[in-house]
């Protein structure tokens, strides 16, 4: 699977699984406070969004059968571009007469 695809998967399924836990919590009468309820929705969909994706990364180092849990097993791999030429761009350049 190319890994462009895999990192979108694997960013897209914890967010479907807060929406899903979003709902169960509705549908289980879990209120919030109406003067604070777009706020504290907003905060806890994005702690529980963090905390699957934590916690099956941190598993998934143990059992990398885990990674399914995240929409697809493996983790994408990030080096340079094909196209890259090769030239390497310094912060300090040196000075080769020294």
């Amino acid at each position: 699977m190319h890994d462009y695809l895999l990192s979108l998967i694997r960013t897209a399924v914890p967010a479907a699984v807060g929406l899903v836990l979003a709902w169960l919590a509705r549908e289980f009468g879990i209120v919030l406070p109406a003067d604070l309820s777009a706020e504290l929705t907003l905060v806890v969909a994005g702690l529980a969004i963090g905390a699957y994706y934590a916690a099956v990364r941190a598993l998934e180092v143990r059992w990398p059968w885990v990674g399914r849990l995240l929409g697809a097993q493996g983790q994408p791999t990030y080096g340079r571009p094909a196209s890259d030429t090769g030239a390497v761009l310094e912060a300090y350049p040196t000075d080769e007469s020294e």
